[in-house]
């Protein structure tokens, strides 16, 4: 009888095929038993047959006369042909239809020393002798494959299909790849959108954001035709078509304005301008300064570290700076901080100072100090010698600036609340009176914001042409007035230095140059080992040669907030008064356009000049006169 087996409630059961295949004991039992126990059945096949075994007496032949199965299987079930294999003994099992049992079929696959093996096709063992080596070989491993169970062939036809799977990914892989190749140099070649294209994207952004992927690669491919122009340009199209399409890609991609992103254009080449504008897509590194009135950077690092933060020295330029990596405590509320230890300020902020370099017991001007940073540090370099005013025109900033003060234990500090523009007109002040000037003004001036945009993205759209004059007109009031206030008679000082943190040439070489021609003032080295030469020319504008002294930082190139420094020394007291008449006669041409304007030393020469010139004419005049009233009456 055959196994009652449902195939829809089939369960694995047995070792799987990975321990069948390693034949060891079977193989080795097989050549010492008689030849009458070949037809043994392994114990796992015997346990789920049922006891009675079916004997045949001989091969093909059924018991009680029937073919097929006779139990209740045989509806289902479909009798296979059967497969004569020969062994030694007689005593082999067959079952019903004269099929080999499935124990003794996997005896003789587990045998290797069987001397004739049958084929799928039933083929004798004298037929196998005239086979070569490796054809009987390959029919070994056929049979071999042939008589695997049905939960080893379920497995193998899942590997295979598994495999076949991977076979067919390689092959869309390998036919994409070619795909992907050919879009590549598709995209290579550059071409501009024709206006029709562009104005349907127009109105597509309008009801839809616009696909900044296809923006970005446009992008890239507009900056590959830009720096090989004359290669890759389209026939027909101008330099100028390519840089509108490229701002206005620029603009919707990173959400500036067109005015700031023409601005930015001017400044920085092509390549650098992207590497600024991604570099301002991504926060900058948290930096505290260590408070060296209260403890020293060595000891405030253990500390925190021992606190669980991740830090590291700033860099060799500063001695007391920290950078933070991560933290698990937040920095601005740790014992330390609380105890004054160190304060939270950018890297760039700590570069004035270092420039102004202030000596103990000066006395030291901080025009725009909130929210107090620049002005601890200004303390902590002077060791909480002579004295330093801390002025500042917004009254609620100043409170920042106090309780700065107080914590990081700053004791040589005066907080005023004056308007800069007004500070050395104050002349009858008590302050003036007593200190007769100050030895170092530090000036950082309100502007634009243009260098922090990482901090504050609200700087990419609302700054416009007006802002930017508007806060280079209270620069140029500021700086004069910080010259103004510094004593050129100093022993050890007679230094100002000017920074903002914008990178606009209006409000930085433009404000510098205009300080040089108004005031007695040069521009010395700032100090500082790093950081880019500022501009000596800008498109149309020619600043004095001087300018190379002062400094520019970035945050593309020195991960750092953008900041300029510039630092003059004041060598005269005196204000120039020479310099207003220019500005003066340079009003007269504008009223009349017509005449010419010549220096007065060259007037005075040419007064008599002109005196003698004039004279001569008057009687030829007159003769001319003469001769015209003698023809009137002969006309008569």
């Amino acid at each position: 009888m055959g196994r009652k087996l449902d195939p829809t409630r089939k369960e694995k059961r047995g070792p799987g095929r990975k321990a069948r295949k390693q034949r060891g004991a079977e193989v080795e039992l097989a050549r010492f038993l008689p030849p009458g126990k070949l037809g043994l059945v392994r114990p796992g096949a015997a346990s789920r047959r049922p006891k009675e075994k079916h004997v045949v007496k001989a091969a093909g032949q059924t018991p009680r006369g029937r073919s097929g199965f006779s139990d209740g299987n045989s509806k289902w079930l479909a009798p296979a042909k059967a497969k004569k294999i020969p062994s030694k003994g007689n005593n082999v099992e067959l079952s019903s239809d004269g099929e080999v049992e499935e124990g003794s079929w996997e005896m003789e696959e587990e045998d290797g020393s069987s001397e004739e093996m049958v084929d799928d096709y039933g083929a004798s063992s004298s037929e196998e002798e005239e086979l070569l080596p490796i054809e009987k070989a390959a029919l070994k491993q056929k049979s071999d494959r042939g008589g695997l169970s049905e939960d080893d062939s379920e497995e193998e036809e899942e590997e295979e299909a598994a495999e076949e799977a991977s076979r067919q990914k390689m092959g869309q892989k390998e036919e994409e790849s070619p795909d992907l190749q050919l879009n590549v140099d598709i995209d290579e070649q550059f071409k501009l959108p024709t206006n029709e294209q562009i104005e349907r994207e127009d109105i597509l952004f309008i009801c839809d954001p616009p696909d900044l992927h296809i923006i970005h690669q446009r992008i890239k491919g507009n900056m590959e035709v830009l720096q090989d122009f004359v290669v890759k340009r389209e026939e027909g199209r101008t330099r100028q078509e390519y840089l509108t399409l490229l701002r206005q890609d620029m603009a919707a991609y990173y959400s500036y304005s067109d005015f700031l992103l023409m601005k930015l254009m001017d400044i920085f080449p092509l390549p650098e301008l992207i590497n600024f504008l991604e570099a301002n897509e991504v926060p900058r590194p948290v930096t505290i300064r260590t408070n060296t009135l209260k403890t020293r950077r060595r000891d405030l690092a253990q500390a925190l570290i021992n606190r669980g933060v991740n830090l590291d020295p700033l860099g060799k330029w500063s001695k007391t700076g920290l950078v933070i990596y991560d933290s698990s405590v937040p920095i601005g509320a740790t014992p330390e901080y609380l105890a004054g230890h160190y304060m939270l300020q950018g890297a760039s902020s700590l570069l004035p100072v270092m420039a102004l370099a202030p000596q103990e017991n000066e006395r030291i001007l901080d025009m725009c100090c909130a929210p107090g940073g620049k002005t601890s540090y200004i303390a902590q370099l002077m060791k909480n010698t002579g004295m330093i005013l801390a002025n500042d025109s917004n009254a609620e900033r100043l409170r920042s600036v106090v309780g700065n003060l107080h914590r990081l234990g700053v004791t040589n500090a005066v907080v005023s609340n004056c308007d800069g523009r007004q500070f050395p007109k104050v002349r009858s002040c008590l302050l003036w009176g007593v200190l007769g000037g100050f030895d170092r003004v530090l000036l950082d001036a309100p502007c634009s914001g243009t260098g922090v945009i990482s901090k504050d993205p609200a700087v990419k759209t609302n700054k416009d042409e007006k802002d930017i004059l508007r806060c280079a007109h209270l620069q140029k009031e500021l700086i004069l007035s910080a010259i103004d206030s510094v004593n050129a008679a100093s022993e050890t000082g007679g230094y100002i230095v000017y920074c903002t943190c914008s990178i606009m040439v209006e409000e930085n070489e433009w404000v510098v140059d205009y300080a040089l021609k108004k005031r007695n003032v040069r521009l010395v080295a700032t100090g500082l080992d790093f950081g880019k030469e500022g501009f000596t020319r800008f498109k149309d504008r020619r600043f004095h040669p001087s300018l190379k002294s002062t400094r520019r930082f970035y945050p593309h190139t020195h991960n750092m907030d953008g900041f300029f420094v510039a630092k003059f020394k004041k060598f005269s007291n005196a204000i120039p008064q020479a310099q207003k008449e220019p500005a003066v006669e340079a009003a007269t041409p504008s009223a009349v356009p017509d005449t010419v304007m010549e220096p007065q030393l060259k007037k005075k020469k040419l007064e008599g000049s002109k005196v003698k010139e004039q004279k001569p004419p008057q009687p030829a005049l007159k003769k001319r006169h003469s001769l015209q009233a003698q023809r009137r009456p002969l006309k008569a």
